[in-house]
């Protein structure tokens, strides 16, 4: 160890300190040194779960390590009448080892479908809430290995495209709030021990188990490809490559909307040039999509069969006036120009 990592090292509370002389937490932790970068301070959603206990042990070390404020929020969605004695206790937990959270409360109607999707954006929304009040750019989430690969099946199920099916990755940016998963290196099995041997506790949450949800479907269809000789390694060097060809499909489209779009600021409409639609339909489908996202200054992005409705239309020259996304599209002599819609 270098004079400069010790230094940091003894500067290490002896509460977190101590648990780094179990060689396999030391190993865990010093993989998830490299693989987080975080340039400015971050959030950390805690859930209770054995992955996000081990997210907020690993964060707050390397928090102090590298001199970097983290803040921890447990997430109350009140779907189950054990949810507010849990988080609680999570909190209890947590303060066990000096990390001082909060508890943000999903107040409401609660769904009767879609209840895992909906839950999802609501903690998402808290989060975005308390980043926007504390003026900070990072949420750290704890999703792994095993999450990644049931992503994956789940927008394939969907009939994603390819930018759908490697969604979830290390890093993705959403109104400027970087949400960031540096535990998709991560097996369960990593943190499911550092769980027990830090806190001796995690929430064993009963939907994890109910079939009736897609994600627990998902992850007992992943089972059963194990058994055939499809394992997760093989998977994870499938998504890899498809990533390789995502990163291609964006650098086309970083460029198409960069050199082929055109602000007129005075009369304030994006126009699209003569050279905008002459590429591939995947790259001409993602720029329109950004470029209407952009304009008409929404949350989530138009849904795909819209997008393909208006380029159908384009293509035909039967294009004269639409409205998709807060957008007003139309035709102008041989020109497509956006504007907001008002």
């Amino acid at each position: 160890m270098s004079l400069k990592n010790l230094s940091v090292a003894n500067k290490t509370p002896n509460h977190l300190k101590k648990n780094l002389i179990n060689k396999r937490i030391n190993q865990i932790y010093k993989k998830f040194e490299k693989s987080f970068e975080p340039e400015t301070n971050f959030i950390v959603g805690v859930s209770g779960g054995a992955d996000s206990l081990a997210l907020a042990f690993l964060t707050k070390l390397y928090s102090y390590r590298n001199k970097i404020s983290a803040k921890y929020f447990i997430v109350d969605h009140k779907l189950r009448k054990e949810s507010s004695s849990e988080s609680t206790k999570v909190k209890r937990i947590l303060k066990s080892i000096n990390i001082n959270s909060e508890i943000l409360i999903w107040k409401g109607k609660k769904p009767q479908k879609n209840i895992q999707s909906i839950a999802r954006k609501k903690r998402y929304d808290l989060l975005f809430s308390k980043c926007k009040q504390l003026k900070i750019n990072n949420i750290v989430l704890g999703h792994h290995i095993d999450d990644l690969l049931e992503n994956f099946f789940l927008r394939m199920i969907r009939g994603s495209g390819l930018k759908g099916l490697v969604s979830l990755g290390k890093k993705t940016q959403i109104k400027k709030i970087s949400l960031l998963r540096p535990l998709l290196d991560f097996n369960k099995s990593d943190l499911l021990f550092i769980s027990k041997n830090v806190f001796n506790f995690y929430v064993d949450d009963p939907s994890n188990y109910d079939d009736k949800f897609s994600r627990i479907k998902v992850r007992n269809l992943i089972n059963k490809f194990q058994e055939i000789g499809l394992d997760k390694k093989k998977l994870l060097l499938t998504l890899e490559n498809l990533k390789k060809s995502n990163e291609t499909i964006m650098f086309y489209t970083e460029r198409n909307k960069k050199i082929n779009s055109f602000m007129n600021f005075k009369k304030k409409e994006l126009i699209l040039g003569d050279n905008f639609f002459d590429n591939s339909y995947e790259v001409v489908f993602r720029s329109l999509t950004d470029l209407i996202q952009i304009i008409g200054k929404k949350y989530n992005s138009v849904r795909g069969k819209k997008i393909d409705n208006i380029l159908e239309k384009i293509n035909n020259k039967t294009l004269v006036k639409e409205t998709l996304g807060g957008c007003v599209i139309k035709r102008v002599n041989q020109t497509v120009i956006l504007t907001k819609e008002y």
